[in-house]
């Protein structure tokens, strides 16, 4: 393992020497996790997911295909009418019996 010294700079920034940013694949932008380990500072390649934001229509969707029964179909039901939506426009997997 080759240990490098790297220097403080304006605002905390440090410069990760090019042989490490080629060998985990960093590049200007990257994300990256800082974490505290006592004696020393961790530092790894982050991954960032995108959050799919839920269109009432897609709620709906989950509340339906997941009933469990019956009567918890009667309820989901129920609540897709309180979003304002008509169950029987959504497409959906009735799964109970």
């Amino acid at each position: 393992m080759k240990i490098e010294t790297v220097t403080v700079g304006k605002r905390g920034m440090i410069v990760i020497p090019a042989s490490l940013r080629k060998r985990f694949g960093l590049y200007e932008g990257d994300l990256l996790i800082i974490e505290n380990h006592g004696d020393g500072i961790l530092i790894i390649p982050a991954v960032a997911i995108p959050v799919e934001a839920y269109s009432a229509e897609r709620k709906a969707e989950f509340i339906l295909s997941n009933a469990i029964d019956e009567d918890d179909y009667k309820r989901a039901r129920e609540e897709v009418i309180k979003l304002g939506l008509n169950p029987d426009s959504i497409k959906h997997h009735k799964t109970h019996h």
